[in-house]
């Protein structure tokens, strides 16, 4: 009976020959509708919000509304593109409001989190991918009755982070408070970025160590100079 029911559930409906061309015609149509209805919906309602609650520079594209907590300051760039949907936690510590700042022609990648009390920068042209978390604090205390006690982090455990122009994050990477990524720098996927990384090279590992120096096109060391 279950070899039977396996063999119905895989073999499924073949469809002939005559029907394929309206079939992938109504395919094509759904997929339409459906990008039509993701557009709609990007530029009538979240759009609209993000613009409510950061300051954007022309030409954002962003798919879905960021999940955000606490306050703080977003500012994001000419260009960016925020893929699917991100998160950033603001957790106030200092006189001074938490700020995210992305720079120009950035890109981030869905899933991404951003857990900040000072300040996380990203560069122009920088490229977040899928997953990657960036944090200018531990979350938590060190001391464990502290932790017990849901007691905040302390000031002095917050530390800004800094990812330089053109650098590339690798998906699931972690980028852990008081570091800076240099620019043109790759950090691979997964890793665990505890120290800063220097420009032009890549690193990988938990935690991170480099792996190779890149060289730097003409054409990134032009974009590098229009950036800044």
């Amino acid at each position: 009976m279950k070899t039977t029911t396996e063999r119905l559930l895989s073999g499924g409906l073949r469809t002939p020959a005559f029907a394929r061309p309206p079939v992938r015609l109504f395919h094509l149509a759904g997929v339409g509708v459906a990008e039509l209805l993701r557009l709609a919906y990007a530029w009538l309602i979240v759009k609209p919000v993000v613009t409510s609650i950061a300051q954007v520079g022309p030409g954002l594209g962003i798919e879905r509304i960021p999940y955000v907590r606490g306050r703080g300051r977003i500012r994001i760039g000419a260009g960016v593109y925020i893929s699917g949907k991100i998160g950033i936690a603001f957790s106030r510590r200092a006189a001074a409001p938490p700020e995210l700042i992305i720079g120009d022609r950035a890109f981030i990648g869905h899933d991404c989190g951003f857990l900040l009390a000072e300040r996380i920068e990203i560069g122009a042209h920088c490229l977040i991918a899928t997953g990657a978390r960036i944090q200018d604090n531990d979350g938590h205390p060190l001391d464990p009755d502290a932790r017990r006690c849901r007691e905040p982090v302390l000031p002095g455990d917050v530390k800004p982070v800094r990812v330089g122009d053109n650098a590339w994050i690798g998906a699931r990477a972690l980028i852990l408070k008081s570091v800076t990524i240099g620019e043109n720098a790759v950090v691979g996927a997964g890793a665990v970025v505890t120290r800063d990384v220097a420009p032009n090279t890549v690193v990988a590992g938990n935690p991170a160590v480099v792996v190779k120096s890149i060289g730097v096109s003409a054409f990134a060391g032009a974009t590098a100079d229009k950036s800044g």
